[in-house]
């Protein structure tokens, strides 16, 4: 399939959309892998926060006309660290540079992700990782997939066999959420056989999918870092919750993605 859109290109099927949508986001990430490389030096927040916009604007530069000419009639929303239900309809939630403070730092660990939401659920994810060249896809029931390939979660049953992962979900966090994660990083360790804790929190949820990790926590996230994975956990037969076992919604104030064998364990764990 050609990396390029014509004009007249109008998805007709949820899965044909996800191959637009899948070369827009590749595309987009093109264009974040040629600035990648030194680091960017700031001094401020606000060198820091406009450092960042330019990178998130190179990506959005590409993404919104090409997406917005799939669905014209969907809504946008672009600002990763926004949470809670949408209003009713169709919405392109889209992090244009998912783990952007890493691509400053000349990181490895950043992608592109784009998601059509339907009514608050998920319809199809699209994450690409420009250094790897990999994209991870899922479509709600039809499955998740690495470049083509299927996902499936882990078989792991046994927490403390379990790597597991967690990812601070924005910068000034309230104390309360701080000492919350805190100490869910600290029984975890007890608990799990390996903690790992950074940012993007969809780099974590696409392991989870591949099964390569067997659970991943965070608490107040937000839609962006958290409605592409929930996909492709779901779809590679994952367990999705809030800390408490709970059902997840976007209005959730913790979230839970898990391998089906550890998810109880994990449950048990962070709300006992």
């Amino acid at each position: 399939m050609p990396e390029t859109l014509q004009t007249t290109d109008v998805a007709k099927s949820d899965a044909d959309l996800l191959d637009h949508t899948a070369i827009a986001v590749r595309a987009a990430g093109s264009a974040l892998r040629e600035r990648f490389g030194a680091v960017v030096r700031y001094e401020t927040r606000e060198e820091l926060m406009s450092a960042l916009a330019v990178n998130d604007d190179a990506a959005l530069d590409i993404l919104r006309p090409r997406l917005s000419q799939l669905r014209p009639d969907a809504g946008w929303v672009e600002d990763e660290l926004d949470g809670g239900a949408l209003p009713s309809g169709e919405w392109w939630v889209v992090d244009p540079a998912e783990g952007n403070v890493n691509h400053l730092h000349a990181l490895p660990e950043w992608a592109v992700t784009a998601t059509l939401v339907r009514e608050n659920r998920p319809v199809l994810t699209v994450v690409h990782l420009p250094l790897t060249g990999e994209t991870y896809t899922a479509l709600a029931g039809a499955g998740a997939h690495l470049d083509g390939r299927p996902l499936h979660v882990s078989h792991t049953a046994d927490l403390g066999l379990s790597i597991v992962a967690t990812s601070q979900a924005r910068p000034d966090e309230d104390e309360e959420v701080v000492r919350r994660v805190g100490a869910s990083i600290t029984v975890m360790l007890f608990d799990a056989l390996v903690v790992r804790t950074s940012v993007p929190a969809t780099l974590h949820l696409a392991n989870v999918a591949a099964g390569r990790t067997d659970a991943f926590w965070q608490f107040a996230g937000a839609r962006a870092d958290l409605l592409p994975g929930a996909l492709l956990v779901t779809e590679a037969g994952g367990r999705i919750s809030d800390a408490e076992g709970r059902p997840w919604t976007p209005e959730s104030n913790s979230f839970l993605a898990a391998a089906p064998g550890v998810h109880a364990e994990a449950v048990a764990t962070l709300s006992g």
